[in-house]
C-alpha cells in the first residue's frame, strides 16, 4: 500500500475519531438508595455517540492499528463482539471508509446487531459450540476469517494495550476532574477488563487511595470464576483474557442475572437512567456493599452503556419471567430503600 494512502487514512482518523474523546458528565444520584449516607456518583458514558464506554475504546484500537501501519485503506477490521464494541467499531469504520465484520454468537443482542448493520457492518454469526463457550468460538472464527481476507486485521480487544491505555488517559482523570478529587470507591463492570485495567493504572499512577471493585456476572471465568450459562451479553467472559491477567481489582462481585435485572430497573425508576445489564450489575454490587461503607464514602461507577438494546430482555416482564423467574420483578424489593440487603 503506498505511503500516501496510509497518510490519508491517518488524516481521516485524526478528524473523525476526535469526538470519541469528548468528556462525559458525572452526576450525583441521591435517589438511587435513599437511606444511604455515602455519596453515589455516576459517570454517564452511556452518553457517548455510540451509546457506550466502548466509543473511545474503539477509537483507540483503530488509531493504534493505523499508527502501527497494520490497517490501511482497503483493509478490513474483524472483531469478536457481544454488541457495544461492535457498534462503536461499525460507526467509526463507516466514517473511515473501512469494511468491518462483526463476529457475533447466538446470544448477541439483536438490537445491537441491527445497529451494526445500519452502520454498514457485516455480521458473521457463530453457533454455540458443544462446550458452551461462545466467546472462544467467536475468537476462533476471527482467526479463520483473517486467514482468508487480504488486508484483514483484528483490533483484539481482549489483549490490545490500547484498550486500557485510553481509559487510563481519559476515563479516570475525567472522573477525578468532575468530582474535584478521587472517589473512595470505584465500581467497574468487567468483560475484556480493558476499562478496569485502565482505571487501575490511573489510580496507581496518581497515587490515589481509591478502592477498585470489579463487577462480574455469575457464570463468568474472570478472576477464577466458574463458567456457566449466561443469558445477558456484555458482561463477563468465557475465559481469562490477556488483559485480565494484569488487572488487580481490590474486590470482585459476581452478580446473578436476576439481581442484574433488579439493579437496571432500580436505576431507571429512581434516577431516570436507562442503562444496560453491566450497569445493573454495578447497582446491585453497590447495594450489597452499602451497609459496609463509611458515612463519608464517595462512591462512583461507570454507566457503561444505554439500556435501549435491553428493552426486549432486562426491561420486559415476560422475558424475565420466562428466563429468570420473578426475583428481578419483585415490587417489594424495588420499593425497599436497600433492595439488595438480603442478597
Amino acid at each position: 500500500m503506498p505511503c500516501d494512502a496510509l497518510t490519508d487514512l491517518a488524516v481521516r482518523a485524526a478528524d473523525v475519531l476526535e469526538d470519541a474523546y469528548l468528556p462525559t458528565p458525572t452526576r450525583r444520584l441521591p435517589r438511587l438508595f435513599p437511606g444511604a449516607s455515602a455519596q453515589i456518583h455516576a459517570k454517564l458514558d452511556n452518553l457517548q455517540l455510540a451509546g457506550s464506554v466502548k466509543e473511545r475504546t474503539a477509537a483507540a484500537l483503530l488509531s493504534g492499528l493505523i499508527r502501527d501501519g497494520l490497517l490501511t485503506d482497503g483493509g478490513t477490521v474483524v472483531e469478536s463482539t457481544s454488541g457495544n464494541l461492535g457498534i462503536a467499531l461499525a460507526r467509526h469504520c463507516a466514517l473511515l471508509g473501512i469494511d468491518f465484520i462483526a463476529v457475533v454468537d447466538e446470544r448477541a443482542n439483536e438490537a445491537a446487531c441491527q445497529t451494526m448493520t445500519a452502520y454498514g457492518a457485516r455480521l458473521d454469526r457463530v453457533a454455540t459450540p458443544p462446550d458452551g463457550n461462545r466467546l472462544a468460538a467467536r475468537v476462533r472464527r476471527v482467526r479463520e476469517l483473517l486467514e482468508s481476507i487480504p488486508g484483514g486485521v483484528t483490533t483484539n480487544q481482549y489483549g490490545n494495550p490500547d484498550n486500557p491505555g485510553v481509559h487510563q488517559r481519559t476515563t479516570f482523570p475525567e472522573l477525578v476532574d468532575a468530582l474535584g478529587h478521587a472517589p473512595t470507591h470505584l465500581y467497574v463492570a468487567m468483560s475484556t477488563t480493558g476499562t478496569l485495567l485502565g482505571v487501575q493504572r490511573a489510580i496507581e499512577e496518581g497515587g490515589h487511595r481509591t478502592l477498585l471493585v470489579g463487577v462480574d456476572v455469575e457464570g463468568s471465568a474472570l478472576f477464577g470464576g466458574e463458567t456457566g450459562n449466561r443469558l445477558l451479553p456484555g458482561l463477563g467472559a468465557g475465559f481469562e483474557t490477556e488483559l485480565s491477567r494484569s488487572a488487580r481489582p481490590d474486590a470482585v462481585h459476581r452478580i446473578p442475572e436476576s439481581e442484574i435485572v433488579l439493579g437496571s430497573r432500580l436505576l431507571a425508576r429512581r434516577e431516570g437512567i436507562l442503562a444496560g445489564a453491566s450497569t445493573g450489575a454495578i447497582v446491585a454490587a453497590i447495594g450489597r456493599d452499602l451497609p459496609l461503607l463509611d458515612a463519608d464514602a464517595v462512591v462512583a461507577f461507570i454507566v457503561h452503556d444505554t439500556g435501549l438494546p435491553y428493552l426486549p430482555t432486562v426491561f420486559d416482564d415476560g422475558w424475565v419471567h420466562a428466563n429468570l423467574g420473578d426475583e428481578g420483578l419483585d415490587p417489594d424489593r424495588l420499593a425497599a430503600d436497600d433492595p439488595f440487603a438480603a442478597a
